[in-house]
Order: structure tokens, then C-alpha cells, then sequence
């Protein structure tokens, strides 16, 4: 399955020629399985339409800087937070000068300034406006930003003339977006992670949960995957789907989880605990369907302790690398850090579930990344972005641990 499989992908269109190709671009990204959205600049669309465009991407073509359907009409920041890569292809000659400058007087210049995303521009243009000492020089420019510059390709142009100045074909733009999501850190390395809430069974019908959706463990599993890993997810109940090339185990309770986790532990490099496990089950778990007692207006569960997933594998005979989860409402780097000593892990990523918009049930976190040396915050992203930056953090400091 494509590494485009879920991606999101904003896709920006200059004025020029090449225009046409981007229709084709953006069916093709979505073949391979990536939500796309599309932002025009006017030159553009005197192009091609964004009724086109609409049409193939399924979601409105955003051609305004202010949006006054967006929150606080600020259309420019939802969308450079939403995506996960920028691709502007074509990118003209005008649009390169201006994203040198720093400029940011439309949509798409500002989306450039305001993203979290990796940027790349394919260059269409006459090859004398291309060999122009200005635009090699504002290339150049670019290059040094670590901004991806994918061509030009050689050949005719629609003007007659011949030589480097056609934007790349688009099955060459398709691979170059999938090799952004290729990185090759956790190359042959196995990943274990546990993912999702726990059920604890009061009786056939009735259970104790929590509000984890699963969606951090699911996105880490991915980028484990995309980073080169040999990934396995012990899931709790989701509604989720399976990461592309990822193996999957289904588990309910923290003692099914607990079990399947210490099977696979020692056979495995980095074990990432983001499953939201139940600290206590019920002592009995009725097999019947517990009545309503006519005279009384309570009911007493009797609670035990469940085992400590985590603090088991970190303390095992051949304890692969662990790193823990910390949903927290309050003092929350004095509380990873309490977890990262006491359990003997490597690191703690934690988060402040009492903020609005961030942790259980969102599409975004926000995280505080606890070693035994410092701590370092990683701003809001999307929990798929998160995710890939995570692995950064989790490959750098698992290789620097290694023998």
C-alpha cells in the first residue's frame, strides 16, 4: 500500500502553462491515497478553474487569504496546520521571487510562511526566465531553507523554446511525495505499541472505559512504518483502521493486553505503551446482566489492581527500549518525570488532557517530551504530524542508548 495512504496534502497552483498538470496531480495523489486540498493564486486561475479542481479533490479550492467561513476567518493557519506536506506545482517564476522575499500578500505565499508541513515547489517557466541569474539566485535561497525543489525537467516548452524550464511529470511529483514520508530512522527495527482504551467487565453488557480513541498510537504506528519499522499495535477497542503494513492484535482488557505485550516484548527493540489501560478491573465480572435492586439506590463494584503493562516490560530480563504515555490534568512535567523514574523508562511523552482540543478524542495533541537529561515541548500539530516527529525524538534517543 502507497506511503500516501491518509496523508494530507495541500497542493498550491501558480500561474502558468503547467497549470493543466495539477488536475492530474491531484487525482493522482488521491489514488494513492491521500486527502488533498488545493489552493489557487488569480494567475492561476486564469488557468485553469477551481471548479476543476473542486471537482477532483472533493473540498472547496481556497482562494482567499481571509475566509470568513474559517474560524476567525483565518482560512491561511487551519490550513497550514492541516497539512502534511505543501506542494505548489507549477511554481512560477513570480511565485519563486516572492517566496524568497519572505512575502506573504495572498493565500498561498502566507500558507508557505505559516506552515508546520515540509514545503516543495516544482518550477515551470521559459528556460531563459529559468537560467536567469535572479531566479538561480532565489533557487539557491530557497535550497538553504531546506525548502524540497523537485526539477525542472528539459525539454519543449509551449512557447517554442527548448531547455530546463517543464515542470516534472506527475508520476515523478507522486514519488517524490511519497519518499517525504519515507525516512528510513527505525529501518529493520522492531515496534511494538500498545494502543486505545481497556474494557474492564462489570457484567455481559456493562464495562469500565475511558475516553481514549486510540488515534496517537494508530498515527505513531504509521510512522513507525514509514520510518522503516517492523510495527505490531495491541489495540484496544477502536473504530479505527489498521496502519498500511502494520500488524494488529485486538485485545479488550488490560489483562488480555497485558498478556500480549509481555509475549512480544522481548522480541522487540522499542515498545511504546499509548494505550489508556484501566487501573482497576472489578473484582467479579457477573455472567449474567446485573438487575436494578427495587430497594436500593446504589451499588457497590469492589475493585482490584490491574498489572502495570509498562512497568513489567521496562523491568524484564531483555527490556527492549520503553516509552510511556502520560495523560495528565495538572503538574504535568513533575508527574512524567515521577513515571519516567519509577517505571525505568527511556522517555515520557506527556500531555495535558484538561486543554481544550488536544488529547482524548482529538485530531490534535500538544506534548512535553521528558528524558532522564531535559525536557523539550513540542508545539500543537496534528496527531499525524505529532507522530512523525515523535519518532525523531524516539530514533534519536534510542540510538544514542544503543551499545
Amino acid at each position: 500500500m502507497s506511503s500516501l495512504q491518509n496523508k494530507q496534502i495541500l497542493v498550491g497552483i501558480t500561474g502558468g502553462i503547467a497549470a493543466y498538470k495539477s488536475a492530474e496531480l491531484v487525482r493522482r495523489l488521491q489514488d494513492q491515497g491521500a486527502e488533498v486540498r488545493v489552493v489557487m493564486t488569480k494567475a492561476a486561475m486564469e488557468f485553469i478553474t477551481p471548479l476543476t479542481l473542486q471537482a477532483l479533490s472533493g473540498n472547496p479550492v481556497h482562494t482567499e487569504l481571509l475566509d470568513p467561513e474559517a474560524e476567525a476567518g483565518m482560512g491561511h493557519i487551519e490550513l497550514a496546520r492541516w497539512g502534511d506536506l505543501l506542494i505548489v506545482a507549477p511554481a512560477s517564476a513570480d511565485f519563486i521571487a516572492r517566496l524568497a522575499q519572505g512575502q506573504g500578500n495572498d493565500l498561498l505565499s502566507t500558507l508557505c510562511l505559516a506552515r508546520r508541513s515540509k514545503l516543495a515547489i516544482a518550477p515551470a517557466m521559459n528556460q531563459a526566465m529559468y537560467a536567469n541569474s535572479s531566479t538561480q539566485d532565489n533557487l539557491s535561497l530557497l535550497e538553504q531553507r531546506d525548502i524540497a525543489i523537485w526539477g525542472p525537467a528539459v525539454g519543449s516548452q509551449a512557447c517554442g523554446d527548448v531547455g530546463p524550464g517543464r515542470m516534472l511529470e506527475v508520476d515523478e511529483l507522486v514519488d517524490k511525495a511519497a519518499a517525504q514520508f519515507q525516512s528510513g530512522l527505525l529501518a529493520g527495527k522492531r515496534v511494538v505499541i500498545t494502543a486505545g482504551p481497556t474494557r474492564e467487565a462489570i457484567d455481559p453488557v456493562r464495562y469500565i472505559s475511558n475516553h481514549s480513541s486510540g488515534k496517537m498510537g494508530y498515527a505513531l504506528a504509521q510512522a513507525c512504518v514509514e520510518a522503516g519499522a517492523i510495527c505490531e499495535l495491541i489495540s484496544g477497542p477502536t473504530q479505527l483502521a489498521t496502519p498500511p503494513h502494520c500488524q494488529r492484535q485486538d485485545v479488550e482488557s488490560a489483562l488480555e493486553m497485558h498478556a500480549a505485550a509481555m509475549s512480544r516484548s522481548n522480541d522487540c527493540d522499542i515498545f511504546i505503551a499509548t494505550a489508556a489501560v484501566a487501573d482497576f478491573r472489578p473484582v467479579h465480572s457477573a455472567d449474567q446482566k446485573i438487575k436494578k435492586q427495587a430497594d436500593s439506590d446504589t451499588m457497590i463494584i469492589e475493585m482490584v489492581k490491574n498489572p502495570d503493562i509498562l512497568a513489567d516490560v521496562a523491568s524484564s530480563e531483555h527490556a527492549p527500549f520503553c516509552v510511556g504515555f502520560a495523560a495528565e490534568t495538572q503538574d504535568v512535567e513533575h508527574y512524567a518525570r515521577s513515571k519516567l523514574e519509577k517505571k525505568n523508562l527511556a522517555m515520557v511523552i506527556a500531555n495535558d488532557v484538561s486543554q481544550q482540543g488536544i488529547g482524548f478524542n482529538s485530531d490534535d495533541n500538544q506534548v512535553l517530551v521528558v528524558d532522564h537529561e531535559s525536557s523539550s515541548a513540542i508545539e500543537k500539530l496534528s496527531k499525524t504530524a505529532l507522530a512523525r516527529r515523535l519518532v525523531e525524538e524516539i530514533s534519536k534517543r534510542y540510538n544514542k542508548s544503543a551499545p
